[in-house]
């Protein structure tokens, strides 16, 4: 039987001499290649800086760092997405609370972030940090949220694991135009690849002096930002707190030759997406709603089942679409349900557009290796079964 994964990555010739160049010179980790990337990433989504790290929830930590998040402060996210979007503030030691989704792009909503802030403000515990998540590849309202910012005084990290490729009003995701900080993954089943790896992109020299840093062990080598006179040209000195959270140049180089083929990745995605939208409209289920200021990158591709209509549960569908060779999946449990969260105080019905997205959500295939013939046994055995 076939095995048709939700998501993979595309590995070409390309791709492995790109490697291989580097596995047969001077450099393995910090090298020439890990610049080049990051410049190219920079240049491509239109931002000042980027600082390539290990992977997507190394540069949530770092982002959070350098927005000096720490102990007594707040960071809200959405509770739709992977629980590194909230973890990364636990990390600092400050507190996490959510936002509640728009339930029609699955995004923070930012009418219930409004809302929040204006209680927040009269009992004088604002965030100082908020991470909205471009969930599936969509961008969130970023230009209503950076206004929300200036008024409040919170740092914005854009949570963009989804999103590399992606556009909102025009510009790429990355380029920071109402944002901090823009984060990456490029871990297998996201748009491009390092194998591990993730980026943090921002237009600001002080944050990005401070992530670079942060990346390696706090060292600096530059006299700048030195309290003691330079010994020597061997001379470092740890000036903060950091960690090993540096990306090696065979990941680098992976990812730049992966980089040359992005906006094709993409194409393709959004090709495939339509043909889903298409032949799925006369079934009963919701398909991704696309807010026309946006150019999702589609990482996922996630229907919800109207459950109320049809004689299985979400279960029974998931497991016979599994028996049948498909490997759907679910993104994703609601961060504010998981047992962790629970004992931090959170419980069911806290987030209830969240939770009820999560009832009916199921992620079907969606990569660029995807052949039209095996999207279509997708959706005629999807629609077998839900019939």
């Amino acid at each position: 039987m076939k095995q048709i994964p939700y998501a993979r990555q595309d590995i070409n010739q390309e791709d492995i001499q790109a490697v291989l160049k580097v596995l047969q010179s001077d450099w393995l980790t910090q090298g020439p290649a890990i610049q080049r990337f990051e410049e190219a990433v920079a240049a491509y989504c239109g931002a000042r800086y980027a600082v390539a790290v290990s992977n997507a929830t190394a540069a949530l930590h770092l982002a959070c760092l350098a927005a000096g998040l720490g102990p007594g402060d707040l960071l809200w996210t959405s509770p739709n997405t992977f629980v590194a979007s909230a973890n990364c503030g636990l990390y600092c030691g400050a507190e996490v609370n959510f936002v509640d989704i728009d339930p029609q792009t699955y995004n923070m909503s930012v009418d219930a972030l409004e809302e929040r802030l204006v209680q927040a403000a009269k009992s004088g515990r604002l965030p100082k940090v908020v991470i909205p998540v471009h969930f599936a590849g969509q961008s969130c309202r970023m230009a209503e949220i950076r206004k929300l910012a200036d008024q409040y005084n919170f740092t914005v990290i854009e949570d963009a694991a989804h999103a590399i490729g992606g556009s909102y009003q025009g510009k790429k995701v990355g380029a920071c135009q109402f944002s901090d900080m823009v984060v990456f993954s490029f871990h297998p089943v996201k748009i491009i690849t390092t194998g591990e790896g993730g980026m943090v992109l921002t237009n600001r020299e002080e944050l990005y002096e401070k992530l670079l840093r942060l990346r390696t062990h706090g060292i600096t080598r530059d006299e700048r930002f030195m309290v003691r006179t330079k010994e020597g040209p061997w001379y470092y000195q740890q000036i903060d707190l950091g960690y090993n959270y540096r990306m090696t140049d065979i990941q680098a180089a992976l990812g730049y030759s992966q980089l040359q083929r992005i906006d094709e990745f993409v194409h393709h995605r959004r090709y495939l997406a339509n043909r889903y939208d298409q032949m799925l409209k006369d079934l009963p289920v919701t398909l991704p709603w696309q807010d026309p200021e946006t150019y999702s990158a589609y990482h996922l591709y996630v229907i919800c089942l109207h459950l109320n209509q049809l004689q299985k549960s979400r279960k029974q569908i998931f497991e016979e679409l599994r028996a049948a060779g498909i490997n759907v999946n679910v993104h994703y449990i609601p961060v504010h349900t998981q047992p962790y969260y629970e004992r931090l105080g959170f419980k069911a019905g806290d987030f209830p557009k969240a939770e009820e997205y999560y009832r009916e959500a199921l992620t079907l295939p969606l990569y660029y290796g995807l052949s039209e013939e095996d999207q279509d046994y997708v959706i005629e055995r999807l629609e077998e079964i839900i019939r």
